[in-house]
């Protein structure tokens, strides 16, 4: 079941792309969104993973285009 509520701070600014949404699945939440930034290093064409700007989180980044991040739910 989706839950709309984030757990992201303000200084994330994720919140604010317009296709995005976040999937909370058990004690974990997922969020989906166009990734929007420029990298200062080569990203794989297919899939790229990297440590994410909050700790605790992890960032996939897909075909250069979508931004997947996990991290941990809080509740």
């Amino acid at each position: 079941m989706a839950n709309l509520e984030q757990s992201f701070d303000t200084r994330f600014s994720l919140q604010l792309a317009p296709t995005s949404f976040l999937m909370r699945l058990g004690r974990r939440e997922l969020f989906v969104c166009r990734d929007f930034r420029q990298r200062s290093y080569y990203v794989n064409p297919m899939m790229d993973c990297s440590t994410g700007v909050q700790a605790g989180h992890l960032e996939i980044l897909l075909f250069r285009k979508w931004l997947l991040i996990l991290s941990k739910a809080n509740w």
